[in-house]
């Protein structure tokens, strides 16, 4: 059996830590330029030097993405940017334009190279070429089923590597590749400045009526023609070790530490119980699949992994998502009595029961006793986002533990 690989998304510092923490193999990051997501935080080349430390530190590799459709503009670029990994030492990069990985071939020869789903990774033939150029792994389309990548296994060499998504957003476009934005706001999606319009709404406008909406009644307020389910593979895990992929890749560079820690710890047991037990697999399904609905979602689908989806792997009526958790921070500093220092993200309030989420999967429910903020000044609530608190739990709290706080009702929340 092949060794499989969990690997978890990062868009800042604060995220790359918990990634690794809570069970990743390895995490994808971008730096400050040439990757497709301009709207996350993403890393300064500093905050990428001990990003890496601390994920090598605890055996974790790091791969950092590069994969735009470069334009002439962008090579000077690219090449000075290579320059500056070469120091910096990450693990592999993540690659989709030819122009770029003859780049990264030339400037770093001994750097591992992965393809980008953008790159269209539809067929065995794709893979052979990729890998005659130099590279290590090529991650598949998402428009693969299962039985075509079994087939491509089948057909390249033992060495190679197969990165697919188990986990995450669906793109509407083809491997990604998508005019929607661009041609619509002008910010291009395959430059890393995607707004997202498949989940806008749509409407009908007759070509001499202008101005005159003509609704498709999905509900009263049109339909989103575009909006696809999330992709979750959390009950299929022996299919896709049996199909040989090497890497589990969840979606998600643009995601909170509280949706990443979820996904990560639940994927994390769930292999590491099939991989000593597949009869542990199946008999703590119902658990992961909680847990995984404890994270943002958009209801589940399981793409195109057994055929190509029907009318329900999309989502006509809202662009909403369902959100059963409230992230509120993490566990930065902590006094052994039961206190912890966190910066917060969303409000709470004393007398509230929350729980504290650990990275060994237990879920330990705790009320707040206290919150004081860095003077030490005592307050009823934290409704202020970002502010350095001290919080009084009664309960065995340890760094990077999660605070988060269930929601009454499931809520819905706009993408």
């Amino acid at each position: 059996m092949r060794k499989t690989e969990l690997l978890i998304p990062a868009g800042s510092l604060d995220v790359l830590k918990t990634a690794v923490v809570y069970g990743a193999d390895a995490v994808y990051i971008g730096g400050e330029a040439f990757g497709l997501r301009a709207k996350a935080h993403n890393f300064s080349n500093e905050e990428m030097r001990e990003g890496i430390a601390f994920a090598h530190e605890r055996g974790v590799k790091v791969y950092v993405t590069a994969n735009i459709l470069a334009h002439n503009g962008d090579l000077p670029g690219v090449e000075a940017y290579f320059e500056e990994l070469k120091e910096i030492g990450p693990d592999a990069l993540i690659i989709s334009d030819p122009g770029v990985f003859a780049i990264a071939k030339r400037v770093l020869p001994q750097m591992e190279l992965h393809i980008s789903t953008q790159a269209n990774n539809t067929n065995y033939g794709t893979y052979l070429f990729w890998h005659e150029m130099g590279a290590k792994r090529v991650v598949s389309a998402r428009e693969l089923s299962l039985a075509e990548i079994r087939e491509i296994r089948s057909r390249i060499p033992e060495d190679m590597e197969i990165e697919s998504f188990i986990h995450g957003a669906m793109c509407i476009s083809y491997s990604g590749r998508c005019l929607l934005s661009n041609f619509l706001v002008g910010r291009d999606a395959n430059q890393g400045a995607c707004t997202h319009p498949c989940r806008w709404k749509y409407s009908i406008v007759e070509e001499t009526r202008p101005g005159e909406y003509m609704p498709v009644y999905e509900n009263e307020r049109g339909t989103y023609i575009f909006n696809s389910k999330d992709l979750c593979m959390i009950e299929h895990i022996p299919e896709m070790i049996d199909a040989g992929i090497d890497s589990f890749k969840i979606e998600g560079r643009m995601k909170t530490a509280l949706y990443v820690a979820t996904v990560a710890r639940t994927y994390r047991k769930a292999i590491d119980d099939y991989m000593e037990s597949p009869e542990r697999y199946r008999e703590n399904m119902e658990w992961y699949k909680e847990e995984i609905g404890k994270c943002t979602y958009r209801e589940f689908t399981t793409g195109f992994y057994f055929g190509k989806p029907g009318a329900d792997a999309q989502i006509y009526s809202s662009n909403t998502y369902v959100k059963n958790y409230t992230y509120l921070g993490t566990a930065e500093e902590t006094d052994g009595q039961g206190r912890c220092r966190i910066q917060q993200k969303n409000k709470f309030s004393v007398g509230e029961t929350i729980e504290i989420m650990k990275p060994d999967g237990r879920n330990l429910e705790a009320a707040v006793k206290e919150i004081r903020d860095e003077e030490g000044n005592a307050q009823e609530s934290a409704p202020h986002p970002k502010q350095v608190l001290w919080v009084d739990l009664g309960a065995e709290v340890e760094p990077y533990d999660i605070l988060r706080k269930k929601e009454e009702g499931q809520s819905q929340a706009e993408l």
